[in-house]
């Protein structure tokens, strides 16, 4: 008999992303394990916070148990500002948005023709500086549109305009360049593995590319998008001059538009293009933490049409189904009906906006709302 009651003991696995503006994903692992243990005291709950490879991956790597690494870098505007590495067992995990995020702007600044990855090779810089052998260098959320110009130069190259100066930084400034030089490249990196982690694919210019898609929402009217649009297809076309006809080809790879082009900064420096949610569940544990799990809860502020293309719920439903684990999610807002669920391999979402109906109320009180949610899920799951 007591063996029975042991093998009906739940083992729940939380693997949500952040809520963006309201929770970090390890307050959302908080909040969830709070609200069941509520229903079920004695439940067997494992954390295990995940990003896709934007802002928040290296918080994720940290609650995964690797150890945080504070470095001095340039800021997108040059500013100096403290950004953060993720180090376990020479694997180092990068975030772009640490040194070259939007959330590096002062409040309502935005610079799209202007704004450099410089920081962000100044990070790789001090991945390497501290033995890495692998570096995932996971990249969304940026400020910028330079094609990951400034991260190549913080790592040895160099950009002349017709002058033999250096181009001013920014996507804006690579319109001027007129010649390019890699030889300089900081040599660690031929013997490093590096990863380029990101949720899209787009390429680096055109109607998908980083400036179409992605200038507007850092500031970029219409004049500034095909502007860069321009000077990234000028950029990519001195490089093919450089480094031959892989510079074009990278151009069009996928992943190449990711974070404002340095997707492509990163492929000319040998990267491999792996889906970020996938590369962050494997350095992350995630296949031992989901042998052991009978439910997993994964979840993101928003579940919308953009989750089900590479974002982190998708990615962990995907893994759970595979292995025959049932999934369910939380949200703060669900645009998704229940066909687009299930295809996804999510059982049942529970978006906040079910406790309360009032959005302002839900991002203000995300936290105990999450907590009722997820009493709900208790009993609809573990009871």
């Amino acid at each position: 008999m007591a063996d029975a009651a042991r093998k009906d003991t739940h083992r729940v696995l939380i693997a949500a992303d952040k809520f963006k503006g309201s929770l970090t994903a390890v307050q959302v692992a908080e909040r969830v394990t709070a609200g069941l243990r509520r229903v079920v005291p004695d439940l067997e709950v494992e954390s295990l916070p995940v990003a896709d490879g934007g802002d928040g991956t290296v918080d994720a790597a940290v609650a995964a148990g690797f150890e945080r690494r504070e470095v001095r870098v340039a800021g997108p505007l040059g500013h100096e500002v403290t950004a953060a590495f993720a180090l376990r067992d020479g694997t180092a995990v990068v975030e772009m948005a640490e040194a070259s995020g939007l959330q590096r702007l002062p409040a309502g600044v935005f610079a799209p023709l202007s704004a450099s990855t410089y920081g962000s090779g100044e990070l790789l810089r001090a991945a390497l500086d501290a033995g890495a052998r692998t570096i995932v260098f996971g990249v969304g959320g940026s400020a910028t549109t330079d094609g990951g110009a400034g991260m190549l130069s913080a790592l040895g190259a160099r950009f002349l305009d017709a002058e033999g100066e250096p181009i001013a930084p920014g996507g804006g400034g690579l319109a001027g360049l007129a010649s390019a030089d890699l030889s300089e490249l900081d040599r660690r990196l031929a013997s490093v593995e590096l990863v380029l982690a990101s949720d899209v694919d787009n390429p680096l210019t055109g109607p998908k590319g980083a400036p179409a898609v992605y200038g507007p929402q850092k500031g970029a009217s219409p004049d500034d998008v095909e502007a860069l649009d321009r000077a990234l297809a000028h950029y990519a076309k001195v490089l093919e001059e450089t480094v031959g006809a892989k510079a074009a080809e990278y151009a069009a790879s996928p992943g190449a538009g990711a974070a404002g082009g340095i997707g492509y900064g990163a492929l000319l420096l040998g990267a491999r293009f792996r889906a970020g949610i996938e590369v962050m569940l494997d350095v992350l544990g995630f296949a031992p933490a989901l042998e052991k799990a009978t439910l997993v809860i994964t979840g993101e502020g928003s579940l919308d049409e953009q989750t089900l293309h590479g974002k982190a719920p998708a990615g962990v439903a995907a893994a759970a189904r595979a292995a025959g684990k049932e999934v369910v999610a939380v949200c703060g807002r669900l645009a998704l009906p229940p066909q687009a669920l299930g295809r996804a391999g999510i059982r049942r979402a529970y978006p906040l906006t079910e406790a309360e109906p009032e959005v302002a109320k839900c991002i203000a009180e995300a936290g105990p709302i999450l907590e009722r949610v997820a009493e709900g899920i208790a009993r609809d799951f573990l009871t």
